[in-house]
């Protein structure tokens, strides 16, 4: 069996891009990575089979600093920089697109808004907790009529004294059936967008489970119902109105996509080379066929490109120069690399590439979802045409 030859090449840096990562980066991806090697990959088959969310995972990702790592410490987060929240997020993805997304939305659209957004009493209630997993959080935006047009939405919020009144509907929410708190946006009495942190133990508020998925299996994914719920006035977000609260949310959880995808990716490019080489026909192992070549060379050229664009898109965020548009660009470039690298790693595992000895199918169908949440795939298209031309065509 000739694994040598993989296992000088594990982790595919083609163009050494390791090479432009500091001390720091290096440290939180080699926790992560042994990390995901001891808790995640010996159960995350099971748990895809049986639909089930792995939930003490939680905890873990918590004690690996998975939860906001850019954010301060102070507030619960990491104190690292961007690229370190990116290869954490690459890391979690190459175990599991929804171990993953239970981690981005706890920091990126849980956290991140309260620390954006909340008054100082609200962040040092919430944020602490939400770090260390003592408190698991959910993001609702979209709803059952109003997906990639946010702006319809219709959930919303009425003046009551010493509180707002909140009524309306969120689908498509990870980890709702398990949080303790939502971040929720809904249109106050003049139309304008607000957010505020909905507590789960209020009356009125349920988070039934969504059921039947055949992608993401190993995360919880729910709806949120809202009939006549009393949100406290100091629970909303005090300045933030309109679109730009819940979009900055989504430009940094679709920076963490970026860099997840190339997870999944590589997982999938390193069994297919590893299978390549084992697996024997025609009297010599497929990889020195030249179609397997093709794909292979193609695939690693296709992470390569993909690894190139992460950091640098890393290193203009930690500039604040990171504009939504580029992280689009990142998010629809590098999940449709990876679900195609995905079909094409398939293809070379033969019948067994349908079968979960292999991690294919199951990177296959969790990122035919990552192609189209947070931004479906032809949204981040229009992004980037908009940015381009200056002409908006969703309208």
């Amino acid at each position: 069996m000739a694994s040598a030859k993989t296992d000088k090449f594990q982790f595919h840096d083609y163009y050494l891009v390791d090479d432009l990562l500091n001390d720091d980066h290096r440290l939180a991806r080699e926790a992560v990575r042994e990390w995901v090697k001891q808790e995640v990959s010996p159960i995350i088959e099971e748990y895809s089979e049986k639909a089930q969310c792995p939930q003490h995972l939680f905890k873990g990702l918590a004690e690996i600093g998975a939860f906001g790592p850019s954010l301060p410490v102070k507030y619960g987060g990491g104190g690292m920089d961007e690229i370190a929240y990116g290869v954490i997020m690459q890391e979690l993805e190459r175990g599991d697109s929804g171990i993953r997304s239970m981690a981005s939305v706890q920091g990126s659209l849980v956290m991140y808004p309260i620390y954006r957004y909340a008054s100082e009493e609200q962040k040092m209630k919430y944020l602490p907790k939400l770090g260390s997993g003592e408190f698991i959080g959910c993001f609702g935006l979209t709803e059952p009529d109003h997906g990639s047009n946010p702006a319809g939405m219709v959930t919303n919020i009425k003046d009551d004294g010493d509180a707002y009144i909140l009524n309306g509907a969120k689908m498509w929410i990870t980890n709702s059936p398990v949080a303790d708190l939502a971040v929720v946006w809904a249109k106050d009495e003049e139309g304008k967008i607000r957010g505020m942190v909905v507590e789960s133990g209020s009356k009125g508020f349920s988070a039934p489970e969504i059921h039947g998925k055949l992608s993401l299996r190993a995360s919880i994914t729910g709806e949120l119902v809202f009939e006549d719920v009393r949100v406290p006035k100091e629970n909303v977000f005090p300045e933030i109105k309109g679109l730009k609260g819940p979009l900055s949310c989504l430009s940094k959880a679709r920076y963490g996509i970026a860099w997840g995808a190339i997870g999944a990716a590589l997982d999938c490019y390193d069994s297919a080379l590893r299978y390549s080489i084992e697996r024997e026909q025609f009297g010599k192992p497929i990889g020195g066929f030249q179609l397997t070549q093709k794909k292979l060379a193609e695939m690693i050229t296709e992470i390569t490109k993909a690894q190139l664009l992460a950091w640098r898109l890393g290193t203009l965020a930690n500039d604040g120069k990171a504009s939504p548009a580029q992280i689009s660009m990142a998010k629809r470039n590098n999940v449709n690399m990876a679900l195609e690298i995905a079909r094409e790693a398939r293809q070379i595992h033969g019948g067994m590439g349908i079968t979960n000895e292999y991690p294919i199918m199951r990177h296959m169908m969790n990122l035919e979802t990552v192609l189209t949440y947070e931004g479906t795939h032809d949204i981040h298209l229009l992004i980037t045409g908009m940015d381009v031309t200056g002409l908006n065509a969703f309208k």
